[in-house]
């Protein structure tokens, strides 16, 4: 709710200054009827009622009018007490707008014609002051709209700043967001695989399994290191191309699932011809059967897993389950959050929890 600033009370002080002044240099008795009483009442209520121009406009206009219909009719001395009235409609255009100070001129000059209707005047006699006053409120009707103009495209143009400077900060957590699920994607199962095999090259007394198992750490951790190039390497770039990895998508399942039986775990790969899918669902769905094999690798204990993709008329589903105990205690974290933002990013849904045998996660990305 608005309140009384203290700049409101400074126009009317100064404007009831400037009124006293005029009084005195034309002198409180010069016209048909001395100033005092009524003729200071009038004068004092119009100026009053300026320091509510802010709050209320249209009451404003209606008093400083009134002042001024009775003031000038009645004979008091010439002053210009009616820019009270017009101080009031350059308000009242500015925050109310200028159909309603239209309406007020159009009330105004019809009193200021029925008070001299009163007092036996003919429109013929006020025709000159009915005249310059409605120019004199028009233009002041005018410059207010115009003010209104200018303010209204600040505000706009503030407003879209604000608007740009809210997007953008959206775009970098939305950016941030999607650096750290890139980043856990590729480090969470590549890392998870490393230390499976570092384990089993520790624990293999067999010199040729255990050169095995390092060899296949040699293969994930140079593998690992190129994707997390890539990423950093889109980080870097700024008005230069930089040299990234490919973006991995449906095409790339096979190897992830191979990498992954290195582990000791059994991946069984069931699917459809897919056809035509966008490179974002690809990428949500390479991300997601990634994921879902890290969990089973680190969390699940499974023996089995079985990744299924299965094309639908307008969508691309994708089933990871296995065998083990991840559906025990079920407890949502980073790695199916980020599943699910992953599926929400291209306009899918996806749902994960305890399955027939052991831990479901069950996607649907639309193709295109």
């Amino acid at each position: 709710m608005k309140r009384l600033r203290r700049t409101d009370w400074l126009l009317p002080g100064g404007v009831f200054a400037v009124l006293v002044l005029n009084i005195i240099l034309v002198g409180p008795d010069s016209g048909a009827r001395p100033m005092w009483p009524w003729g200071w009442v009038l004068t004092v209520a119009g100026c009053s009622a300026l320091v509510g121009r802010r709050l209320f406009p249209l009451a404003v206009v209606i008093v400083t009018g009134l002042a001024a219909n009775l003031y000038y009719p009645a004979g008091y001395p010439d002053t210009c007490l009616a820019f009270t009235f017009l101080i009031a409609m350059h308000t009242l255009t500015v925050v109310a707008g200028r159909l309603q100070a239209l309406l007020a001129t159009f009330a105004v000059v019809a009193g200021f014609v029925v008070v001299g209707r009163a007092r036996g005047s003919s429109f013929a006699d006020d025709g000159e002051a009915i005249a310059v006053i409605t120019a004199m409120l028009i233009l002041v009707v005018i410059i207010g709209e115009v003010q209104r103009g200018r303010a209204e495209a600040v505000t706009r143009a503030e407003a879209a700043e604000r608007t740009r400077e809210e997007e953008a900060r959206r775009r970098t957590a939305e950016e941030r967001l999607r650096i750290a699920r890139e980043l856990h994607d590729v480090l969470a199962h590549r890392i998870s695989l490393i230390n499976v095999q570092a384990g089993a090259a520790l624990h293999r007394r067999e010199p040729e399994l255990a050169f095995t198992a390092l060899e296949n750490v040699k293969t994930a951790s140079k593998e690992t290191l190129v994707e997390l190039r890539g990423v950093l390497g889109v980080l870097r770039q700024y008005d230069e191309a930089a040299s990234v990895a490919p973006v991995p998508g449906l095409a790339e399942l096979p190897g992830l699932i191979e990498r992954a039986g290195h582990s000791g775990l059994r991946v069984r790969f069931t699917g459809e011809d897919t056809g035509d899918v966008s490179a974002a669902a690809g990428l949500a769905a390479y991300r997601i059967v990634q994921e879902a094999l890290t969990n089973c690798v680190r969390h699940s204990g499974a023996s089995e897993v079985v990744v299924r993709l299965t094309r639908e008329p307008r969508s691309l589903v994708v089933e990871v389950t296995d065998d083990g105990h991840g559906g025990d205690g079920f407890a949502e974290g980073n790695g199916l959050s980020g599943m699910r933002e992953r599926a929400a990013g291209v306009g899918g849904t996806l749902t994960a929890g305890p399955g027939p045998r052991g831990f479901r996660v069950r996607a649907e990305l639309p193709v295109q």
